[in-house]
């Protein structure tokens, strides 16, 4: 009786573990939960959101009424293109968020990798997507232009983001996890400043605490 029992209670176990490569939740990991606006509702994929930084006025921002938004802007002396993401005056530019995995009801989670798109015509060749490459002139990581929605993978590597919980607010990162055999130096998304006093957004020791209001 006793070898039976065992018996059951080793099957018991054997059979509640999940199995090699299995898919599985993230033990000890991030919650995803659904991305809130300003007004409480969903943020969702393909609706334009203003992303509203929490701090307006950054400690290395000079320009009057820089702070509450973010734009793009060519950050190069006597060029046009290519266009950097930088932080400005009033609501800034509206983007779009298309997330590595859709679910049903489109709806954007935090922790999960996807590409951020500007939804504005621009002069530049280059795509309005998002992409993390360095800056020439200081050798900062900063967020730029030229990347492509989804091909997940490490030919687009730099291309993906995630959107973190960070107290009642949010906070961006560059962690992307769409490629299992490369490496990525993962890093906050703050405020960095170039050698001509240009103020983008990039890789920071302290993350920029933002709100996502919705474009009418």
């Amino acid at each position: 009786m006793m070898r039976t029992l065992l018996s059951f209670a080793l099957l018991l176990a054997l059979c509640t573990q999940p199995l090699l490569g299995e898919a599985q939740t993230n033990p000890g990991g991030p919650i995803s939960e659904p991305v809130k606006d300003t007004s409480g509702n969903n943020v969702r994929a393909g609706a334009d959101y203003f992303i509203r930084p929490v701090t307006t006025i950054p400690a290395i921002c000079r320009r009057p009424g820089c702070g509450t938004g973010f734009a793009l802007a060519s950050t190069t002396p006597n060029k046009t293109c290519p266009l950097n993401v930088v932080v400005v005056g009033g609501n800034g530019q509206p983007v779009k968020f298309t997330p590595v995995s859709p679910n049903k009801d489109g709806v954007i989670t935090t922790s999960t990798d996807l590409n951020v798109r500007f939804d504005v015509k621009t002069n530049c060749a280059e795509s309005t997507v998002w992409r993390l490459q360095s800056d020439g002139s200081t050798g900062k990581r900063i967020v730029s232009t030229g990347g492509v929605i989804g091909n997940p993978g490490k030919n687009t590597i730099s291309n993906w983001f995630k959107i973190l919980k960070d107290g009642n607010d949010y906070s961006l990162q560059f962690c992307p996890t769409v490629c299992n055999t490369c490496r990525p130096a993962c890093g906050n998304i703050g405020v960095v400043q170039d050698s001509n006093g240009n103020v983008l957004v990039g890789i920071s020791d302290q993350p920029y605490k933002i709100r996502f209001q919705k474009s009418s």
